[in-house]
């Protein structure tokens, strides 16, 4: 049996007229939404800042823009967008897991660390130590970590971008106090057997260390570090070791996946907010060193104690030198853990 179907019949000069009405609606009427897929520990700093571009760019343009945020460990997340999940935008944890964005799929264009300020780095952290409170181990700097039965937090470098700052910190450090490569690479390994468990994520390892109560000093992201004094000030110490890595985390729009949805408008508008007065201050607000900034820098001073720290450039060649010695496959990250 046969169903009937009820249609309203419109006049053709009204259906155009209708089109046409739909048709010149300003794109101001539209929201916009756009996907930060980003590491682990910037959650409290881009709920804010999301918040306070979408009332900016509402102000600038009548749009409404709602941001979606994605975290996880740095490497992790870069393999997500080369899977195919839709970022807008990529802010993670160094600019070698962004590369790889290039290289696999082609996602942006090589040369995206010029087309922002300070090599698309909008802020600046680095690594330094979390103990419980009063130290009672009496952990001082690098070389503790490596004692005997000493508990030592700190995530995957095959996942995370903190876990290999954390790496690369400890092997420099180790490499000019002991004489060399061999040493440090020995050193490392050390440290390594004092691992007892390697979360995918810096706030994984930051749950394990402050929450489930292990291990005796957590390597952390100094943001993340007075993320927990913050919350937990009665049972952490934060301590600044002797030596440290200037921890550089880089920004991009994806450019396959803003082009293909017609966001890259407001997608380089959003990374550029960074940059803003407003951005910067945000971003100190929430422990990260202001990267442009002289009033926010100046306003947090302060909060961040000035430090011997050395670039990945410096000590390393560069992301992908660095990369391919340390944490690849068969690298000396799989040559030090898989003896544990």
């Amino acid at each position: 049996m046969s169903q009937r179907r009820d249609f309203i019949k419109i006049p053709m000069a009204a259906a155009l007229a209708a089109a046409m009405t739909f048709a010149a609606l300003p794109a101001a009427a539209q929201t916009v939404q756009l996907l930060n897929v980003s590491y682990d520990p910037t959650r409290e700093l881009y709920v804010e800042l999301n918040q306070a571009f979408a009332r900016y760019w509402k102000a600038k343009t009548g749009q409404d823009v709602s941001i979606q945020q994605s975290h996880g460990g740095s490497g992790k997340q870069a393999r997500a967008i080369i899977d195919g999940l839709d970022a807008d935008v990529a802010t993670l944890a160094l600019a070698g897991d962004t590369d790889a964005l290039v290289r696999h799929g082609g996602w942006l264009k090589a040369d995206w660390q010029k087309k922002l300020p300070h090599n698309a780095s909008p802020y600046t952290s680095t690594i330094v130590l979390v103990v419980r409170q009063g130290n009672p181990r009496g952990i001082k700097d690098w070389d503790d970590l490596a004692k005997p039965g000493i508990s030592v937090i700190t995530p995957n470098p095959k996942t995370s971008g903190g876990a290999r700052w954390n790496y690369l910190a400890a092997w420099e450090f180790a490499k000019r106090k002991y004489g060399g490569d061999a040493q440090a690479k020995d050193f490392v390994g050390k440290l390594y057997a004092n691992v007892p468990v390697l979360d995918t994520g810096a706030r994984g390892s930051s749950i394990t260390f402050a929450q489930r109560n292990q291990g005796d000093v957590f390597i952390s992201w100094e943001n993340e570090a007075y993320l927990l004094e913050k919350e937990f000030g009665s049972k952490v110490d934060v301590l600044y070791p002797s030596l440290s890595i200037l921890a550089e985390p880089a920004v991009a729009v994806v450019d396959k996946v803003v082009d293909r949805k017609g966001t890259r408008a407001v997608a380089e508008e959003y990374l550029k907010y960074l940059y803003t007065e407003e951005g910067q201050d945000i971003a100190g607000k929430h422990f990260y060193r202001p990267a442009i900034s002289q009033k926010a820098q100046a306003k947090y001073a302060r909060r961040f104690p000035k430090l011997n720290l050395f670039t990945i450039d410096q000590a390393f060649g560069g992301w992908d030198q660095a990369a391919k010695v340390h944490f690849a496959d068969g690298g000396s990250f799989d040559q030090i853990y898989t003896r544990k």
